[in-house]
């Protein structure tokens, strides 16, 4: 009788193996996760740079001191302060303007019909009224139906506390008489009489100055009626803040 070989011995415990390999790796994995876990962030960014030079094949250079970053610090953006004199101008220039749109509406008459004209100087704020409303040919008497009109920029005046120069104007005719012996005087007077009015309107005195410039500052040239009806005028100068006040011809106001 012919023998048959032996049947090869199966081993059954083989899957042992694999098992140990699998609970091996997944201890590994664990570990390495713990301690990701507990790394800072300065050691995680080292170790993953480091991880992927590993896998590109690159050498690892020494990495530089970065366990333990810094936080950028934001400085405070320093600006350079304003100019004081600036800011103040500015101000001065809107304070004048909001004057100059109160006094228009308080002379609108006047304004709408040329005799009153609004212009901005270097000390402040010019309002020049045309003589012939406020007095009669050679005489310096505010006139009855004047003072209404001046009355009303008294009031837009009280609200601010600039100092006003009340500048008288001539023409350029001559006039010699015992109560003016020349412009000058002529020009002087209606400048005091405005400052009374304004006074007794309520306008306190030190903030007045009465100015007679005679017949030396034409606002228009030459003999004909209309630049001479021009020149006619009195000017309510309202002075800038840090506008000195003038040095030439200076009447202190009347009491």
């Amino acid at each position: 009788m012919r023998r048959r070989p032996d049947e090869p011995h199966y081993n059954r415990e083989r899957w042992l193996v694999s098992y140990a390999d699998f609970i091996t790796l997944l201890f590994a994995f664990f570990v390495v996760m713990y301690a990701i876990s507990t790394l800072n962030e300065g050691k995680y960014r080292v170790i993953s740079e480091a991880l992927t030079v590993a896998f590109r094949h690159e050498r690892v250079a020494a990495p530089p001191s970065r366990l333990a970053p810094v936080n950028p610090v934001t400085l405070p953006v320093v600006r350079p302060p304003a100019n004081p004199g600036a800011i103040q101008r500015q101000q001065q220039e809107q304070k004048l303007r909001g004057l100059a749109t109160r006094i228009v509406e308080a002379m609108h008459p006047l304004v709408q019909g040329g005799q009153v004209q609004l212009r901005e100087t270097a000390r402040g704020l010019a309002v020049e009224i045309n003589a012939s409303v406020l007095f009669a040919p050679a005489q310096a008497v505010v006139q009855p139906e004047a003072i209404a009109a001046l009355q009303a920029v008294v009031g837009v005046l009280s609200e601010v506390d600039n100092s006003i120069e009340v500048e008288g104007h001539t023409d350029k005719l001559p006039i010699s008489t015992p109560q003016y012996p020349s412009n000058w005087e002529l020009a002087g007077a209606r400048a005091s009489a405005v400052i009374r009015l304004f006074i007794a309107t309520g306008l306190p005195p030190e903030r007045l100055i009465a100015v007679s410039y005679a017949d030396n500052r034409p606002v228009e040239p030459g003999d004909t009626p209309g630049a001479l009806a021009s020149n006619r005028r009195v000017t309510l100068l309202i002075l800038d803040d840090t506008a000195p006040p003038t040095t030439a011809a200076i009447a202190p106001a009347p009491r």
